[in-house]
């Protein structure tokens, strides 16, 4: 896996990226070596922030995008939080993965799709649009949809089901549930 480490308002030390090497480089272990990961780490200077130390990162797999970030007083300790969280969503998704192919054998299909590419949206706090984002939207099942939404972390996740051709809506519910939105034309 390769690892690309940036700083925003912070010197990128030695020591720094030689301790993200070594957490996030437990990753490498449950991924390809064509995996790619994007450690940004940022010193939020707003006064109001006590945990003003963010350890951002992005991780391209074969399958899909994974992201995390974390934030506390203590650099050292926003990447272990990172590292952590990464390494819980890949085990995550290798075990689904996993699954799926023992099903996938148990059905003798004959084909399977790759797990979509990860179509992220913004997350607004805001009443007014202020970004805009297109993404390719690959066709797939919910169960696949499911685990996407969980491996990006957000509330929903878009997607074009597999068998309807139609656009979905996947979101977590209040109650831990999950709820699908299938629209209709009348």
């Amino acid at each position: 896996m390769r690892l690309q480490v940036k700083g925003r308002h912070v010197d990128v030390t030695d020591s720094l990226f030689q301790y993200a090497e070594k957490k996030l480089g437990k990753l490498a272990r449950h991924l390809s070596d064509e995996s790619r990961c994007e450690l940004e780490l940022i010193v939020e200077h707003n006064p109001s922030i006590s945990d003003s130390q963010v350890a951002e990162a992005t991780v391209w797999t074969k399958g899909p995008v994974l992201r995390a970030r974390e934030s506390s007083t203590d650099m050292y300790a926003s990447i272990d939080l990172v590292a952590e969280k990464l390494e819980r969503q890949v085990k995550r998704y290798r075990e689904k993965r996993t699954r799926r192919q023992a099903e996938h054998m148990a059905h003798h299909h004959t084909h399977q799709p790759d797990p979509a590419s990860v179509a992220t949206l913004p997350e607004e706090d805001e009443a007014m649009i202020v970004k805009t984002k297109q993404f390719n939207m690959k066709p797939m099942s919910d169960e696949e949809a499911l685990l996407q939404l969980e491996l990006i972390g957000h509330d929903f996740f878009v997607f074009v089901n597999a068998e309807s051709d139609e656009v979905n809506v996947i979101y977590k519910r209040r109650d831990g549930n999950y709820g699908l939105i299938e629209p209709t034309r009348s």
